[in-house]
This record gives C-alpha cells, structure tokens and sequence, in this order.
C-alpha cells in the first residue's frame, strides 16, 4: 500500500511537471477536484478519444455520432429520474469534520479483505507453482474463503439496504464493521443521508423568469432525446448505435484521488438500441468488444477485471463494470448497462412525443431496448498515464524515469535534435520537422547534452528521438532511438516516416481487437 502510495504521488507530481495536468486556476490556490490539461495533457486526452471514436464509430458500420447540448430542458432530468434518484448515500465524522460517501467506506472495507485473500493466494501460488490450482485453494482455505465470503456477505446487505433506501442499515454496517474516519481514526459517525448529485443554474436574463436549468450530469439523455431524430435522418435499422463524447457535472460528496474523480468531467458513452427480448445477447457481445479495445493498448490483462453490479440502477435489468488497477487499486473505468426500455419510455410519457421504431421484419412498431457503454475519458486518461510511468534501473545502475504511452497515444511522436548548434545541423532538423509535421506532432530540441535530451523525451513519453549529426551531411543519414528499448539505429532521412507510422498509426493498433 505505502508503494502504491508513493506511485500515485510520483504520478501527480510528473503530470504538473511534464505538462500534463494542473490544478485549475492555480494562481488563486486551485478549485477542488477540478483541473486543467496542459500542453501535453491535451494531446494526449485528444488521441484517447480519438481512438474511442475510431474503434466505436469508424469501425462499426450501424453506430454513429451526435454531440448534444450540455444544457437541456429541465424536464428531461425528471424522465430519466434525477431529479428524484440521482443520490449518492452521505455520512460525516463528528470528529474530523469530514465528509464521505458511505457506500465507498464500506467498498473500500471490502477492497481490503480482497487484497488480504489475494495475498495467501499469491503466497500458496509460489509455494507450490505449477501445481497450484487456485480456484480449489480458494474454495478449501479456510482464511481465503472466509474473508471472500465476508466481502460478498458485505457487498450484498449494503446494495440490499441502498436499494430498500433503508439508510439506518448502511449506518449500521459501518458501525459493525468498525470502520474509522481516515483522518481522525475515530468511528463517530452521523446518521447516513442521501445527498443530490446535480449543479443547478438558470437560463434567461430576468431573475423573476429565468428558467431553472441543470448543468447534465451524463451525456447519456442527449442520445436519447435525438433517438428518432437520428434513426430517421440517418436511416437506420436496429440493431444499431448512437456515440458521443463530451462534458458533464457532479456535484460530489467526496471529490478524490487526483483525476479519478472530479466535479467537471468528460465522458465517452455509446447507447446501442436493439429489440426487446435481445439484451443479454448484445450485453455480453458488448462486455467483450469493450474489454478487447482496452486490451489493444497493452497496459497488461492482468490490470483488468470485470465486477457485476450488486446493486442494480433504476433502469437496468443488468450491469457490469470493467475495472482497472489504478496506484489506489482496482476501480470503475467503464460499465455497460442494460438500460432496457426505461429511457425512451420515460421520455415518451414526459414528451407525449412516440419514440418508437418500426420493425419491418417484425411489422410491428416497439420502444427499443438499449445497451450502454460508458467511460470516463479522465479515468481512462489516469489509467493510461499511472500505468505508463516507470522507473527503470540500467545496466550502469542508474534509473531512468520513462513515461511508456502507448505510442499511439503519445502526445508528441518524435522529437528531433541537431547534435550541436551549428554547421547547418539546426536546419537540416527543422527541414525534418517540416517535413513530418504534418502527419505528426514533432517537437524540437537543442539544449543540453543529447543524453539528458533523451532522458526528458523519455520522462515526457515521447516514443522517438531523430539526432542529426555531421554524418547527416555526409549521406542524409539520421540516428533513430527508440523509447522503451533504448535501441538506436542509423537510418535514410527518407524512411523517418514510414518507421514513425508503423508504431504510431491507430490503424496498426486497432487491428489488436480483431
């Protein structure tokens, strides 16, 4: 834990440095839980939903894209339920005067008896190696099994008693379990409440008549209203796919753990519109083509997992989330719902508009059933980010720090050095540069030694660094070094692009999901 710790430290601490991330409106001490992209925050924000878009629109001929307004008629937050659910259970110490959500106090109590078993288990998998069947240990060990079926036993009265909004038991659990406030240590809880999640504004220039208005708290209502809109214009049969990206608002009771959560974030949902009767078919397909894109980053199978909901949303008749293990362990990155028909039909009694579709196979008219998936782009951000950052020790025993993005990802593609600042080098890269740019974001860098010029290109993440030297002048040869091997290679400056390409292109990487 004090590794982790220490890891998601670094990680915050090299996004400020190296352009990433910053506190917004830092001059005047920062507004909490809200941030801002820097240079190099934004490229790569940018090229991770632009790979979302790709694989999610691009690649699939029945799915396209809408970007609706943040800001839409209040009664839309009254038919998808907001308005009366849209609640997170809160809970204060008395002592510490701090405020949390009680249903994490209680998932973080049951993340550690997980960690706790997977820890004998890791231990009896190294005592008897390839012999070790662990879904047996876990069944006959008596400590495994136990903490195991405490977390379930956990998990499960707490997702009864939010359901039930029986808010006495959750507090209840705490108390039982012996949860204490991570600051003061001490167990002097409040009573549990439930607390509303949206931002309120208003719309027009009078007080007296403004309208009040919420700031969205998803980007999921936008798709729905423009279902017929969409389906018609754009003559689509189900099964078939609406796509966007963009911001959205909550209010959070607890707004934590740097980027993980914030008030002002972004998100990347697709719904997928189907007949009644098919959801469980398109939510496994959609479980496995969701998982798969993440897998076609490398950032190790291992770091993903997939947790079904407990407890259940208003809407949905099924609900799984694909977990990541961030520096402060495994998290929610995205979910897939089973939405059933609750959206359109909710809003068509709200409107009194239909939003049906006629189904000239079935001659019938019907309100489609939906599937959802929903990630956070700044979740996605983190994961891409903490997982990339490494400290490497080097045969001379020295550590270097390198931010290892996936190169499609990465924010910058090559840097470019003339080894000195003279005999026409500096113009020969910046002819190079010119000549790339337009296909990539290239950087330029003269100063310092060329060793600590890799050293920041590596820190920043960048996959390529293109030294030109006196050779260059000679043969129009360039030294090429890439950044997880180190390895340099003496190459034409004509084959500069084509090598670039092949590690870079979404194409290359979008294949992995095939």
């Amino acid at each position: 834990m004090a590794n982790q710790d220490e890891h998601f430290k670094k990680v915050i601490a090299h996004a400020k440095e190296y352009g990433y991330i910053v506190q917004s409106s830092e001059i005047y001490d920062g507004l909490s839980a809200v941030y801002d992209y820097s240079h190099n925050g934004v490229e790569l924000k940018n090229n991770i939903r632009e790979y979302w878009w790709k694989a999610m629109v691009q690649m699939n001929e029945n799915i396209v894209g809408i970007d609706a307004a943040i800001l839409m008629h209040p009664t839309t937050w009254k038919a998808s339920g907001h308005v009366d659910a849209f609640n997170d259970p809160l809970i204060d110490n008395k002592d510490s005067k701090k405020r949390y959500r009680a249903d994490v106090l209680i998932e973080d109590y049951a993340e550690k008896l997980l960690q706790k078993a997977q820890k004998e288990i890791d231990k009896a998998s190294e005592r008897f190696g390839a012999s070790f069947d662990e879904e047996i240990y876990k069944s006959t060990n008596p400590r495994v099994s136990g903490y195991l079926t405490e977390k379930e036993q956990i998990l499960s009265r707490m997702a009864k008693s939010l359901e039930k909004n029986d808010l006495s038991d959750v507090k209840e659990l705490i108390i039982e379990l012996g949860i204490t406030c991570p600051v003061s240590g001490s167990k002097n809880w409040t009573d549990v409440k439930q607390f509303n999640l949206m931002f309120g504004t208003k719309l027009g220039a009078d007080a007296e008549t403004a309208m009040d208005l919420y700031l969205r708290p998803e980007t999921a209502q936008g798709i729905f209203v423009n279902f017929l809109n969409v389906q018609k214009s754009g003559r689509m049969k189900i099964p078939f796919g609406i796509a966007q990206t963009g911001k959205a608002f909550r209010n959070e009771i607890v707004a934590r753990q740097f980027i993980f959560r914030m008030r002002e974030f972004e998100q990347m949902e697709m719904q997928f519109f189907i007949r009644p009767g098919e959801q469980m078919k398109w939510y496994e397909t959609w479980k496995n083509k969701r998982l798969s894109w993440h897998l076609s980053l490398g950032l190790g199978k291992e770091n993903y997992r997939f947790h079904k909901h407990e407890k259940l949303a208003h809407y949905a008749d099924a609900a799984s989330d694909i977990e990541f293990n961030f520096p402060f362990g495994f998290k929610e990155l995205e979910g897939i719902h089973s939405r059933t028909d609750f959206d359109l039909s909710s809003h068509e009694k709200f409107s009194g508009k239909k939003l049906q579709y006629f189904d000239p196979e079935l001659n019938e008219s019907y309100v489609p059933y939906v599937i959802e998936t929903s990630i956070g782009l700044d979740r996605m951000f983190l994961a891409v980010f903490s997982n990339s950052l490494v400290d490497e020790v080097l045969e001379d025993q020295s550590v270097r720090t390198v931010l290892k993005l996936p190169a499609v990802l990465a924010p910058v593609k090559a840097a470019v050095f003339p080894l000195i600042k003279k005999d026409g080098l500096p113009e020969i890269a910046h002819q190079i540069i010119n000549e790339l740019k337009l296909d990539f974001n290239t950087t330029y860098d003269d100063k310092d030694a060329i060793g600590r010029r890799y050293r920041r290109q590596d820190a920043a993440g960048t996959p390529f660094c293109i030294t030109v030297d006196h050779q260059t002048l000679e043969d129009q040869t360039v030294t090429i070094r890439h950044r997880d091997t180190m390895e340099q290679k003496r190459i034409s400056i004509s084959e500069i692009k084509n090598i670039i390409f092949q590690e870079v292109s979404t194409s290359s990487w979008l294949r992995k999901m095939e």
